[in-house]
């Protein structure tokens, strides 16, 4: 079922308006292409923002209503704002059934599970490609392009010439391009080597000391508050000798 979507025709023109545009709710665009020329449009914000969520509005032939007429088109950009949930811009090209389009179709993946690599090899799916540029016309342009993993082992990549592309539709790619689609590797392994080193670094980390002996304070300095204990004791200490001295007097 195609989307459809209304709009109407801008007026005012240039940054300021634009910007007054904005705070009512309204989406400033330009629809341009085929045999008319370009068009100043604005949309309901709420509206465009909520189809813009859905992967199909991105890559399908879109219904836009403008002044009571209906037209085909595609959405070909859309500017956000950099912080904010706000849509700034929008642009629409007008499609013609006889006029192939060029397209950017998301890729899906499917039977990664099943693929003897994950499955069998412990191996993981590397998505090197997420869309694929394609060349259609308007009635074959597919909502998106399944990727079948089913068959990859470790190591083995598919590549965009392999893809089984819908009929009438095909890969738009430079002449000696075939770019790789998705693999399947081994996630990094720590090895023996590593585990020694590690282990090395842990033994030398234990055998540096915790705590530092204290240097004895200079002449003048305050002594720390433990050693004035054992001073006190030793200070102790020696006031005993004069006592036991004073009793072998008396035994005499």
């Amino acid at each position: 079922m195609a989307i459809e979507i209304s709009a109407r025709k801008r007026e005012a023109q240039g940054t300021g308006a634009s910007r007054r545009l904005r705070r009512t709710g309204r989406v400033p665009g330009t629809v341009y292409g085929g045999e008319q020329p370009p068009l100043n449009i604005e949309l309901d914000h709420q509206d465009l923002y909520l189809n813009l969520r859905n992967e199909k509005f991105h890559a399908s032939i879109l219904t836009l209503e403008l002044g009571g007429a209906k037209q085909q088109v595609l959405l070909r950009a859309v500017n956000m704002h950099p912080f904010k949930a706000q849509v700034q811009h929008v642009d629409f090209q007008r499609v013609s059934k006889d006029r192939k389009i060029h397209m950017k179709v998301p890729l899906h993946f499917v039977n990664a599970e099943k693929s003897p690599g994950v499955k069998e090899q412990g191996g993981v799916v590397n998505h090197v490609l997420n869309e694929l540029d394609i060349a259609c016309f308007p009635d074959d342009l597919p909502e998106y392009i399944e990727v079948d993993l089913g068959a990859l082992a470790v190591g083995n990549s598919i590549h965009a010439r392999e893809l089984a592309l819908p009929k009438g539709v095909e890969a738009v790619l430079h002449k000696d391009d075939n770019p790789v689609v998705a693999t399947v590797v081994v996630p990094t392994l720590i090895t023996e080597e590593e585990e020694a080193a590690a282990a090395e670094a842990v033994v030398a980390l234990s055998e540096i000391p915790t705590t530092e002996q204290a240097a004895p304070p200079k002449e003048g300095e305050a002594q720390p508050e433990g050693d004035k204990g054992a001073a006190a004791g030793k200070g102790a200490a020696k006031a005993e000798k004069p006592a036991d001295k004073v009793e072998k007097k008396e035994k005499k």
